[in-house]
């Protein structure tokens, strides 16, 4: 099977835990690795003893008891936080779609502990996602190798540095399932901008054009989501396909997302008892049956389009004082097919142009 077709990795690892890729001649977790020939381009080193490791609060890249040595980046820039933190947000639409929460941990801390707990050596992520975080031992503080559960994915930004020589041979020897390394546009060192996904394949990262976290989703619209300034309608598109391929596999859809199920049914009582209400009038003149059912799907479908209306809003995108109107057209539409048409849509129009194509 072509690594890049492989399917999802698990998310567990740690002692007695290994990835389903592990094999019994692997060696344990690191010690494969020469600490000696790691490097950190675009980071300096710093004295810093376990005590004070303890109590350090700037960033490290990588930090080792042995040596009292940390390494910590050189250069800052705000390119580096800015991209890292788009991803939470494109998981977030992901999450929606799919109909459950996808987790960040941000930049935690990767910790190793020797044979008496005391922690021996350290790196900081840039992101970490859990996709099933109701199923996996999450970090409390530091994420423990051997203790908690991998992150599904992680994602390292390398805009004034370069993991390659360094963190990434750690995350391979520790067994991470899947590595996202992304280089923004005007990078410093010197490298092309790009995303390259590492999948662990028996015990080694081969390079892959598709997460199997999120099926589907390519190296190259992964970069062009974390790397724009507002997302596009091409990247709406993207998150909702991979979204509703994870939901497909999962049995779930937009209206098991909390959120929505739960302005969904604000927004349904509203439109029944107004329903309701204009069906008991006009029944008394055409029939109460008749009346009553007009109600329900009138009230469902005003529903629909409040709900609409609200994500609209949410996200920035302007409503017209028409769009009310147009709500009789939802009435015979699937709630899912209008959740995501509302999800991926550029603005009001392109909502009703996505919608007429999904129903013909």
């Amino acid at each position: 099977m072509p690594h890049a077709d492989l399917p999802p990795l698990s998310a567990r690892g740690g002692d007695g835990t290994q990835t389903p890729d592990a094999t019994a001649s692997d060696p344990p977790r690191g010690e494969s690795v020469d600490y000696e020939a790691l490097r950190f381009p675009g980071c300096q080193p710093i004295s810093l003893t376990r005590e004070e490791f303890a109590d350090f609060d700037d960033r490290i890249e990588h930090w080792d008891a042995r040596t009292g040595t940390a390494w910590v980046v050189a250069d800052k820039y705000g390119v580096h936080e800015g991209t890292s933190r788009r991803l939470p947000h494109l998981a977030e639409r992901i999450a929606s779609v799919r109909g459950t929460p996808i987790i960040s941990y941000g930049s935690v801390t990767l910790l190793v502990r020797d044979a008496d707990g005391r922690a021996q050596r350290a790196m900081e992520a840039d992101e970490t996602l859990y996709l099933h975080p109701t199923r996996a031992a999450t970090p409390v503080k530091s994420l423990i190798i051997g203790e908690n559960d991998f992150p599904d994915v992680v994602l390292e930004v390398d805009h004034t540095t370069d993991v390659r020589p360094g963190k990434l041979l750690l995350y391979e020897a520790w067994g991470f399932p899947e590595l996202w390394v992304v280089v923004p546009p005007g990078a410093t060192r010197r490298r092309p901008a790009g995303l390259t996904i590492h999948r662990l394949v028996n015990g080694r990262f081969q390079y892959a054009r598709t997460s199997g976290a999120f099926p589907g989703w390519t190296a190259k619209e992964i970069h062009a989501a974390l790397t724009e300034l507002v997302s596009s309608a091409a990247t709406y598109r993207v998150l909702e396909r991979v979204g509703r391929t994870l939901g497909e596999r999962e049995g779930t859809g937009p209206d098991d997302d909390p959120l929505w199920r739960v302005l969904g049914e604000r927004k349904l009582a509203e439109g029944v008892a107004q329903g309701r209400a204009e069906g008991v009038a006009k029944g008394r003149a055409e029939g109460v049956a008749q009346g009553h059912a007009e109600g329900l799907a009138k009230g469902r479908a005003e529903e629909l389009a409040a709900t609409v209306q609200s994500l609209l809003q949410a996200r920035g995108k302007r409503v017209s004082d028409a769009f009310m109107q147009r709500a009789p057209t939802l009435v015979d539409t699937p709630r899912d097919t209008v959740t995501a048409a509302a999800l991926a849509a550029t603005d009001e129009a392109d909502f009703w142009r996505r919608l007429s194509h999904r129903v013909r």
